[in-house]
């Protein structure tokens, strides 16, 4: 993901003050870590392999944005490139909402590795989630269920370049 530059520096995400209720709930970086662990989690179980570590970065925006989460597909044997093509406005977009969250992720990655959900296995993410019951509230158990999807989605591809190359954005 490529970032923006704001007076020399790169953007930084804001102070939890400075975040609105809604985002500092959904780009808490413990619920993202959770995400990412779910994903990871899942990836594991049909690749045999820890999740590459670039791939934590498509987990969020796709299981996030309500949109896209409702169009993703029922079956982990659909192809992304048929999704893609079938779902060109929610593609379209894809490329800015994974650049917005590229902060976050990498807060929730960070959260992650520090407590333990996350571990990094020769530069990939293995999910350590003792108790994957997340709390019922609100679309979090869904999301959770779309990112452990998501996860074993991913799984089916040769290599995460053609998740990249297929959503429209680079590493």
């Amino acid at each position: 993901m490529r970032f923006s530059r704001r007076h020399g520096n790169m953007r930084s995400v804001r102070q939890w003050n400075e975040r609105t209720p809604a985002v500092a709930e959904m780009l808490n970086p413990a619920f993202l870590s959770v995400i990412i662990g779910a994903a990871a989690i899942d990836y594991q179980k049909r690749a045999t392999k820890p999740l590459p570590f670039p791939l934590a970065f498509l987990v969020a925006p796709l299981v996030l944005h309500r949109d896209t989460r409702e169009q993703l597909p029922k079956r982990v044997d659909s192809h992304m490139s048929k999704w893609v093509m079938s779902h060109e406005v929610i593609a379209a977009g894809f490329g800015d909402r994974a650049r917005v969250l590229v902060e976050p992720v990498r807060e929730g990655i960070r959260f992650g590795l520090r407590t333990g959900a996350l571990k990094l296995v020769d530069g990939d993410l293995a999910g350590n989630l003792a108790n994957r019951r997340p709390a019922k509230i609100g679309d979090i158990a869904l999301i959770h269920r779309k990112a452990a999807f998501v996860g074993r989605w991913l799984s089916q591809l040769d290599t995460p370049t053609t998740a990249f190359a297929l959503l429209g954005v680079t590493p």
